[in-house]
């Protein structure tokens, strides 16, 4: 029967890009635990999860749409250099926490930076990527 919508399971993975780089992986560690169906990871994920048995091993391509989502313009906001503390060295690529507006941290990234201005990137760091992961099902718990 397999896992299904609502099943709590232990899964080892690892995340590639199409550039074939490593960005995550759960070896070496306790294996990512969640309920399927729960929201509690990207839907890709979940999907490529639905029907797998105990000790099976699998890869699966998500598209982005299906991961983090396409990198969208209205994530991209420009403010004044003085908005950013002076003792902060601003420098591309660059993390940053904004306070939203409803109160809880936002990362960013600073994306671009001119005399006058930082553009500040808030899309998810995978947003746009397809993302590539091998599975294996560690436990129906």
């Amino acid at each position: 029967m397999g896992a299904q919508a609502g099943d709590t399971v232990k899964i080892h993975y690892t995340g590639i890009l199409d550039d074939g780089s490593q960005f995550d992986s759960s070896q070496g560690r306790e294996p990512l635990e969640f309920t399927l169906g729960s929201g509690q990871v990207i839907p890709g994920f979940d999907a490529g999860v639905t029907g797998m048995e105990v000790g099976e091993s699998k890869t699966v391509r998500i598209p982005a749409a299906e991961a983090y989502g396409e990198k969208r313009d209205d994530m991209m906001l420009e403010v004044n250099r003085e908005q950013i503390p002076a003792e902060i060295d601003v420098e591309l690529g660059m993390g940053l926490a904004l306070q939203g507006p409803d109160g809880r941290p936002t990362s960013v990234t600073v994306a671009d930076i001119s005399e006058d201005t930082v553009t500040l990137d808030a899309n998810h760091q995978l947003a746009g990527e397809a993302l590539t992961f091998e599975l294996e099902l560690v436990e129906i718990v």
